[in-house]
């Protein structure tokens, strides 16, 4: 994870090396969330770019969901927010 964050929190670099503003993260009414769509949405929130409550609102996305992608990415890096390790993390922490 080599993010940058840029001192005017305009943009972002994310973890693939792309440069992220507002503008060119995924639109608001998306529903399909691949890896790399959470991975801009996460580094843009940990770059002060919008914040995670603003990120709630915008994707109709709650709290815990986005905390649980953070909490993932921090620990495992993009490959964290693949759906079926999320699904796995979730059934070990239950059991």
């Amino acid at each position: 994870m080599s993010e940058l964050y840029l001192a005017d929190s305009t943009a972002v670099v994310g973890p693939n090396g792309e440069l992220i503003t507002l503008s060119n993260l995924p639109k608001s009414n998306t529903t399909r969330w691949v890896t790399s769509r959470k991975a801009q949405l996460i580094s843009a929130i940990r770059g002060g770019l919008l914040t995670i409550e603003e990120a709630s609102a915008r994707y109709k996305l709650t709290l815990d969901e986005l905390s649980e992608w953070q909490a993932s990415f921090e620990r495992h890096g993009s490959r964290g927010l693949k759906a079926t390790l999320i699904q796995q993390l979730r059934h070990v922490r239950r059991a």
